[in-house]
């Protein structure tokens, strides 16, 4: 037990180590905006069921201070009033527009085909893509934009700052920027065009028009449901740049409401998240298992054998200190790490059961396979 012990402490150091290292490949989205001229930025917003984010929503687009834009949502095929409320508050945004989506292709995916109608009808020389629970600091448009050009990227993308409620949230949602951070090796994913190498965040995504539309834009990813990587992968594909830059600073996500909602959204992505694999799963579940689950049950004999049985559970929680500081995340949520560990295996096991039984993953009333 000894020997193991200190084999953990040796790899849970090591990680600590890597996790500092590798986030200096990340760039900010901070600083000066050097934009001499303002190219068109055309903000897209795909909207299905979306009444609770609608009236917060337009009026944060509303304070941007970036002056060359065009905006247009698009209603897919809302049960709720949320089609209505957007054109009671239109009048808050100049060059709105709002789109009917129409009925939904066999093949697609629900959110694919709606961002893919909204490219047809976009005139900017950028595109960005936002989800209905983003909210955006005043000069964001004019730092992506200096940062794109900046990175020469056809692609910008970023995981959110997370303000989270609820108690499967607190758990889960943060646990997205924990992943990028342990397991995707940064420079690789920023400083080359290594495909495998990828990650986006689908509520954020900025895209240099000629770049987005040479690989056939969300039509060339129809039918994925983790679209955002799939797209930051084409763009490599391409001999483009997809940069992910850290967006904490500029770029909020009010990421599910409702613990049923974290359940279902989590179990939908988790498993083709992660390109389907099995083995792939069950590695990833037996090494967060040993790394930051079994270290809570090695403290309970700090006072009793030894203290260092304690240490894997110190170092895991600094290692998601480290991350959590670099989200901009609630300084306290890190405490809750074994247990966010403990959320992801399961969540990744339902995700897995989904994929296994064929019975599909299920959102806002569509279920794909």
């Amino acid at each position: 037990m000894t020997i193991f012990i200190y084999c953990l402490i040796a790899v849970l150091s090591l990680l600590f180590i890597w996790v500092t290292h590798n986030q200096l490949f990340m760039p900010w989205l901070a600083g000066q905006s050097t934009i001499d001229q303002k190219p068109l930025v055309s903000i897209l917003v795909p909207m299905r069921d979306e009444e609770a984010n609608v009236v917060d929503l337009i009026k944060n687009l509303s304070d941007l201070t970036y002056s060359n834009l065009e905006f247009i949502f698009l209603d897919d095929q809302s049960t709720d009033s949320t089609s209505q409320l957007i054109r009671q508050e239109a009048h808050h945004l100049r060059n709105l527009k709002l789109l009917s989506g129409e009925d939904l292709p066999a093949g697609w995916v629900g959110k694919v085909h709606a961002c893919h109608q909204l490219s047809l009808q976009a005139n900017g020389a950028y595109l960005l893509f936002l989800d209905a629970d983003v909210r955006l600091a005043p000069t964001t448009i004019e730092q992506a934009i200096t940062l794109i050009k900046s990175q020469e990227a056809g692609l910008l993308t970023g995981f959110p700052r997370f303000p989270v409620s609820g108690l499967l949230a607190k758990l889960l949602v943060p646990m997205q920027h924990v992943l990028i951070y342990l397991h995707l090796p940064l420079y690789l994913a920023n400083r080359t065009t290594h495909v495998t190498a990828s990650a986006a965040h689908g509520s954020f995504m900025l895209f240099e028009s000629m770049t987005y539309r040479s690989i056939g834009g969300h039509q060339s990813v129809k039918d994925s449901l983790v679209e955002d990587v799939h797209l930051a992968r084409a763009i490599k594909k391409s001999g483009a740049r997809a940069c992910l830059a850290n967006v904490t600073e500029h770029v909020t996500c009010y990421m599910y409401h409702q613990n049923r909602d974290v359940w279902q959204g989590f179990s939908k992505n988790a498993f083709p998240g992660i390109g389907r694999s099995y083995l792939l799963a069950v590695s990833i579940i037996c090494l967060y298992s040993v790394l930051f689950v079994f270290p809570l049950f090695l403290a309970g004999f700090a006072f009793t054998i030894a203290w260092y049985y304690a240490l894997p559970l110190l170092i895991s929680l600094g290692i998601r200190l480290v991350i959590d500081q670099l989200a901009n995340q609630k300084n306290w949520i890190w405490l809750l790490m074994p247990f966010s560990a403990l959320a992801f295996i399961l969540i990744l096991m339902k995700s897995m059961a989904l994929a296994w039984s064929k019975s599909g993953f299920t959102w806002k009333g569509r279920t794909y396979s």
